[in-house]
């Protein structure tokens, strides 16, 4: 069970992001009710994913890299700083983000406001203790065993990046679907909580954690 929870937290960061509407199904919702149709909805919701999946893959990859080249005890200080100061400067900036303005978006326009909201909301830098914590056990011995690490790694990584971005965009379709057929944004006005001050939060918890264990 404990080699488990690692998933089971990359999935849950991925509910949480899709639940969160700065990560994209108000953007969503707002197009679909612009065109007044239900499957612009659906469509948003493909270009939105590909924008999380290459900024949480920028990070990955970076981590994944630096697995290889530099030890776990000097990486986790590192990344456990990067979380607190992020999770600081959230809490300091909490609307920080990019501005967009345009509401006629095409694919690309849509795939890239995704990355860069995800890449300022720190989404994949949250993944890295969880990485940390997946990285195989043993020394290199030679290179093959340093050829098969390095397979293991990338093959992890992409695991990790598509159950986060699956389990995100689950999430970020149905409360768009619900919100746009049955809720309302009105929602918004009414009942939704301040995601931003919880995840940045949750951003500098993530980092003492990892910095103490």
């Amino acid at each position: 069970m404990t080699a488990a929870w690692p998933w089971i937290a990359v999935a849950a960061l991925g509910a949480y992001h899709g639940v969160d509407p700065s990560m994209g199904w108000l953007f969503a919702v707002a197009l679909g009710l612009q065109e007044r149709r239900r499957a612009k909805v659906l469509w948003s919701l493909a270009p939105i994913a590909v924008g999380h999946l290459l900024s949480i893959g920028v990070v990955v990859a970076l981590i994944g890299g630096l697995r290889l080249f530099v030890a776990i005890e000097w990486l986790r200080p590192i990344g456990a700083g990067a979380l607190i100061l992020f999770g600081l400067f959230r809490f300091i900036w909490p609307r920080a983000h990019p501005r967009w303005v345009a509401m006629r978006v095409n694919a690309f326009e849509l795939t890239l406001w995704s990355f860069l909201m995800a890449s300022a909301h720190g989404a994949g830098l949250m993944l890295f203790p969880i990485l940390l914590r997946m990285a195989p056990e043993g020394e290199h011995a030679g290179h093959a065993m340093a050829m098969a690490q390095a397979a293991h790694t990338m093959t992890q990584a992409v695991a990790v990046m598509l159950l986060h971005t699956g389990a995100m965009m689950l999430t970020m379709g149905a409360i768009a679907i619900v919100v746009y057929d049955y809720v309302g944004l009105a929602i918004l006005r009414s009942a939704w909580i301040n995601l931003d001050m919880i995840w940045a939060g949750a951003l500098v918890a993530a980092g003492i954690i990892s910095l103490v264990f």
